[in-house]
C-alpha cells in the first residue's frame, strides 16, 4: 500500500495509518508503517545509512487514521509527553467509528 503523506517539516511527518497494517515491526513480518516513514525519507532526501524517524503514540492495528512521526530526536522528546499527556493539555485525540447495520440498544451498553 502506497504511503500516504499529509504534512512534513523539518520536524515532524504526518501520514495516513491503513486500517491492519502495524505501526512498528511486530512477529507477522507484515511490512509496517515506521519502516515506510524511514524509507520514504531516506528515498525523497537521499539520506546515507540509516534514516531517523521518532515514533510518538501509536494505533493499534486494526484502526486506520493520521500517525504523527518526529523527524528529529528533539521533536521527538517535546511530541511524546504531549501524546502520553492524560490531563488534556497535550494532543488532543478523536475517534471515529463507522457502523454497517443496527445497533440494539442492548448491545450498544456493552
Amino acid at each position: 500500500m502506497p504511503l500516504t503523506v499529509l504534512y512534513e517539516d523539518n520536524h515532524i511527518i504526518v501520514t495516513v495509518k491503513p486500517v491492519n497494517v502495524p505501526v512498528q515491526a511486530d512477529d507477522t513480518g507484515d511490512l509496517d508503517l515506521l519502516t515506510q516513514v524511514k524509507a520514504y525519507i531516506k528515498e525523497k532526501y537521499n539520506k546515507p545509512g540509516e534514516v531517523y524517524c521518532g515514533l510518538v503514540h501509536r494505533l493499534d492495528r486494526p484502526v486506520g487514521g493520521v500517525m504523527v512521526f518526529a523527524r528529529t530526536s528533539k521533536a521527538a522528546q517535546r511530541l511524546a509527553p504531549q501524546f502520553a499527556d492524560k490531563g488534556g493539555s497535550g494532543a488532543k485525540k478523536r475517534y471515529a467509528a463507522a457502523v454497517c447495520g443496527e445497533i440494539s440498544s442492548r448491545s450498544a451498553a456493552r
